[in-house]
């Protein structure tokens, strides 16, 4: 399903169940820890998710631990991004030579609760939200705009290791399955040459709504 808004230069693997077959390298054993099983088996399945992205583009499989900012660590060479949810596992990656950065995320395809929305929208997003909710009432357009803003974060945190908060970019989503995403947080003077604007695409489908955020170009 990811595929639908991918870039051919794009792979990915994706998972409605938690996958039998899943298993850990011993990095990755030691970085998840302690924790639950329902947490253990959506860690290992998406990891599962991610060594088939990276077959696709000829890898074998490795281990990918969590980083800076929980960001997944991917082989030299290769950006990538994962994301979780209720019934849903994906992963996608690239070679940094076809694609500088992309992040997805998927998300129940629900209202946001109470209080929500505008916690994490500016005045604009809040204002495009509303209008689009009136033409097209079957999206849910602030669960949508969640998802995006959530996207763009995994695309540009690994780049720059900038942390970005719901504030930090402006997000457009249009009707036709597509968005636009401009960061405004302030970067160092090192980070100046860091990719400020995203494009972007969504879906809505199963329940779920899924985006991912890529360089401008790509999509």
């Amino acid at each position: 399903m990811i595929d639908e808004i991918l870039p051919a230069a794009v792979t990915s693997g994706e998972s409605f169940w938690d996958a039998a077959d899943a298993w850990l390298f011993p990095e990755e054993e030691t970085a998840l820890g302690e924790v639950g099983g329902a947490r253990r088996r959506e860690y290992t399945t998406v990891r599962h998710c991610a060594r088939r992205a990276l077959g696709g583009l000829g890898f074998a499989p490795a281990p990918l631990p969590p980083g800076a900012g929980g960001a997944p660590r991917w082989p030299d060479g290769v950006v990538g991004s994962m994301t979780h949810c209720a019934g849903y596992r994906a992963a996608v990656a690239a070679r940094r030579s076809d694609v500088r950065t992309l992040g997805i995320d998927a998300e129940p395809h629900a209202p946001l609760p109470e209080g929500v929305l505008e916690f994490i929208a500016l005045p604009e997003e809040l204002a495009r939200v509303g209008r689009l909710a009136r033409r097209f009432p079957e999206v849910h357009w602030d669960r949508l705009l969640f998802c995006a803003k959530e996207a763009v974060y995994k695309a540009w945190f690994p780049a720059t290791h900038v942390w970005l908060g719901f504030d930090g970019a402006v997000i457009s989503p249009e009707s036709d399955g597509t968005f636009h995403a401009r960061v405004l947080a302030s970067v160092p003077a090192q980070q100046s040459s860091a990719e400020r604007e995203f494009a972007g695409r969504w879906l809505v489908r199963d329940g779920l709504v899924l985006a991912c955020a890529l360089s401008p170009g790509h999509v």
